[in-house]
């Protein structure tokens, strides 16, 4: 009798796992990229991890700018990276932002007069104005206008009761 009881286990077992594989079946069918095979998380190629295991990851999902480059043009403005978040709020409860600024250029070059769209930028935070200061309604200055070196990477808090759209209006390849 009790062998029949571990046989019965053993069939609802896999039955479960059968059922179970029969349901993850359309979501499994999704993460395949159609080249020749589902997406694995090792990359035979160059031996390393990939992130793509997810379908939500996908490289071909992310919205990466790549730089418009021109044959010979050194830099782009899709060569600075903005990133901002929240921060720690002020004693009295302001919200506050870090915002980070990256010279992410490829060809090595170093970037200068870096000027950024920032519409009625201001903070109750004092910026230091040798890093980041508006210089009229949305122009602002990154760096003092000094290069920018390549992998550079200048960072600032502001504090507002929102954070500011940033985005580049105009660079100098150095």
């Amino acid at each position: 009798m009790r062998d029949f009881s571990k046989l019965k286990l053993g069939v609802v077992l896999v039955l479960f796992f059968i059922m179970l594989l029969i349901c993850m079946l359309p979501y499994w069918t999704d993460l395949c990229n159609g080249e020749g095979g589902c997406m694995a998380i090792f990359n035979k190629r160059n031996d390393t991890l990939s992130a793509v295991h997810r379908k939500l990851l996908r490289h071909s999902l992310l919205a990466i700018e790549k730089p418009n480059r021109v044959w010979g043009e050194m830099c782009t403005s899709g060569d600075i990276s903005i990133n901002q978040g929240r921060s720690a709020p002020l004693p009295s409860g302001v919200p506050a932002f870090t915002v980070e600024i990256m010279n992410a250029c490829v060809t090595g070059c170093n970037i200068s007069r870096i000027h950024l769209n920032c519409g009625r930028f201001s903070s109750v935070r004092f910026i230091n104005p040798k890093i980041f200061k508006r210089l009229r309604y949305n122009d602002c200055l990154v760096n003092d206008g000094k290069p920018l070196l390549n992998g550079g990477t200048l960072t600032f808090d502001y504090a507002n009761t929102f954070p500011y759209p940033l985005s580049v209006s105009s660079i100098v390849c150095s």
